[in-house]
């Protein structure tokens, strides 16, 4: 065996190319294509076979049930004239004359209602008695006078109580009559066997077979007793002309048999001829272009396909598994060809020299990129600090200033050493970080400075968690929070107000809130605040509102890489509250860790 495929191999060595790509496409393709087509045409004969053979079941099924159905109800009623006594005594009874028969049938008629026991309108009701008495017509009959039909003799011969029948009357009167009918035959013995009787229900023939075509199936469906077909849907279903016999079994696809009250009926659904031809050559036109896509078309694409690559494209693959090489992309050293192969070795050196070159130059870019970044963010901090000790510095003045002027006091010393010490805090920017717990004293120093101002019309409340005092934030964070409660909130209102700060842990975040009960906002002003406070940048820096609240939400962004959550809530005319919540994890202290 392996001397067979080392030989098999040399004479595929001796192949050319072309050769080689139509032992391919015939072995590795064209083969097993056709296996596959045929196997999915086989089975989609098969699916439409069974789908078929499904569709004339549910159609005998369909037939079978709405036969018996119509035979059924006739049953019913039979049943009730079966067990009708006033029945029985109209049929025994000897009348005397004409007269007597005629009165005593109009009281019957009156007294019984037969015909609303029918309950269907396409029932015709005949009752046969062994009694000469009685004239012929009007629903009532001798048996004497059809004793020698054909219906009559086969009920005899049957033996049986009741018996469905079909029957073809051959006889000349009346002309337009339906010669087809459908009986259902009972004897009448419930309370006696004085006399023969018997009751006849003859069915709408022609009704049934019309209903049978209204179902629109699109196969013939025949029912057959004794090899005649006594009903169909298609071109049997005359009713004036005599059973034909049924010949034609090896064209039915599906067969079913039943016992109606004594009468055997076959079930045939003839096969729609030629269905899967006919689905074929409607779908000629894209078989033969499936054909031609799937064996000519490729057949001369090979003819395109004979010269040799297998060498070049060996040694392209070598150089491209050495791809991960972290000195840069490896060149190809030997090359030779004009063809596509070889332009691809051509310019996959030219890209490898363009990568490696972009290596070098993205690597020292990268390091002034970063060095770029620190110099930017080193410049944006010194912008910030730039802007927020004026800021700060002339609230405060000007706070002064206005609470001397409408005073007249001259006894500002105090005001004026607290002022002091917030000075220092705004002018020594050695650090931009401070304590939580230096951050307090200076929100105290300033809530007093502004309680010199504004007098009983502002009350404060610091509560500071003990947790808390070691935290490092950025520097003066809380009292831009309160200055900005002051001026807009207290400030704005005439009436006294409260300004609470609070700082917590809770769930791995610290917070810091600064609520105040002075004007407040409306929904939204505190939308676009908020917006504000989550892109705070050097460019909003530039503009004139609200530059210490966005100074202080930039460098919290900045400390916490943009993982702070501020949150606004207020109404206008209550107050408003500030909520930042800092991740611990952005967080330094000497104490333990949240």
């Amino acid at each position: 065996m392996k001397k067979i495929l080392q030989e098999l191999e040399k004479r595929i060595d001796n192949y050319n190319i072309k050769k080689k790509f139509y032992y391919l496409y015939i072995i590795c393709i064209l083969f097993p294509l056709v296996i596959t087509d045929s196997i999915i045409v086989y089975i989609v004969i098969r699916s439409e076979k069974i789908s078929q053979y499904k569709e004339m079941e549910n159609a005998a099924n369909a037939v079978q049930y709405s036969l018996s159905n119509t035979v059924e109800q006739a049953a019913g009623y039979a049943k009730k004239i079966y067990t009708n006594k006033y029945v029985y005594e109209f049929l025994d009874k000897e009348y005397q004359d004409a007269y007597d028969y005629v009165t005593s049938y109009y009281d019957f008629s009156k007294g019984t209602r037969l015909k609303d026991m029918a309950g269907q309108n396409y029932v015709k009701v005949t009752m046969y008695s062994a009694n000469d008495t009685i004239i012929n017509g009007g629903g009532f009959s001798k048996i004497s006078r059809d004793a020698a039909l054909n219906w009559y003799q086969c009920f005899k011969n049957s033996g049986l109580d009741q018996m469905l029948l079909f029957d073809y009357d051959d006889s000349n009167s009346p002309a337009v009559e339906a010669k087809r009918k459908l009986m259902f035959i009972k004897k009448l013995d419930f309370f006696g066997k004085h006399r023969e009787k018997l009751l006849v229900l003859e069915l709408d023939y022609a009704s049934i077979t019309s209903y049978l075509k209204q179902m629109n199936y699109p196969m013939d469906i025949l029912v057959c007793q004794d090899r005649k077909i006594v009903l169909s849907n298609g071109k049997f279903a005359g009713i004036m002309k005599e059973f034909e016999e049924f010949t034609g079994k090896d064209s039915a696809g599906y067969r079913t048999s039943v016992v109606i009250y004594g009468s055997e009926l076959d079930f045939y659904v003839l096969n729609i001829k030629n269905t899967v031809l006919k689905e074929i050559a409607n779908h000629l036109p894209i078989i033969i272009f499936l054909v031609m896509a799937n064996a000519v078309f490729p057949i001369i694409m090979m003819r395109f396909l004979h010269k040799s690559f297998t060498v070049r494209l060996g040694i392209l693959s070598d150089t491209l598994r050495n791809i991960d090489n972290e000195e840069g992309l490896m060149e190809i050293k030997s090359m030779h060809g004009n063809d596509e192969i070889g332009s691809l070795m051509y310019s996959y050196n030219r890209m490898a020299e363009r990568i490696n070159t972009l290596i070098r130059i993205v690597y020292k870019n990268r390091i002034k990129e970063q060095e770029m970044t620190v110099a930017r963010q080193k410049a944006e901090l010194l912008a910030l600090r730039s802007q927020i000790n004026p800021h700060f510095l002339f609230n405060t003045l000007e706070c002064i200033r206005m609470h001397s002027v409408l005073r007249k006091e001259n006894d500002t010393a105090d005001m004026i050493e607290k002022l002091a010490v917030l000075e220092r805090q705004y002018v020594d920017w050695g650090e931009d970080f401070a304590r939580v717990s230096r951050e307090a004293e200076l929100v105290k120093t300033y809530l007093s400075i502004q309680k010199y101002r504004f007098g009983d019309r502002l009350s404060y409340e610091i509560d500071i968690d003990g947790g808390c005092m070691d935290y490092i934030i950025p520097k003066l964070t809380v009292v831009t929070f309160v200055e900005n409660a002051c001026v807009h909130g207290i400030g704005s209102k005439t009436s006294s107000g409260w300004i609470f700060v609070r700082v917590y842990l809770d769930g791995g975040f610290m917070y810091i809130e600064v609520e105040d009960t002075g004007k407040g906002m409306d929904g939204q002003a505190m939308d676009q605040l908020l917006q504000k406070m989550y892109n705070a940048d050097i460019q909003l820096l530039q503009g004139k509102e609200r530059v210490g609240i966005i100074n202080a939400c930039l460098r919290l962004k900045m400390q916490t890489n943009n993982e702070v959550l501020f949150e606004l809530d207020g109404e206008e005319g209550i107050g408003l509250m500030v909520q930042i919540k800092i991740p611990c994890k952005y967080l330094t202290q000497e104490a333990a860790v949240c």
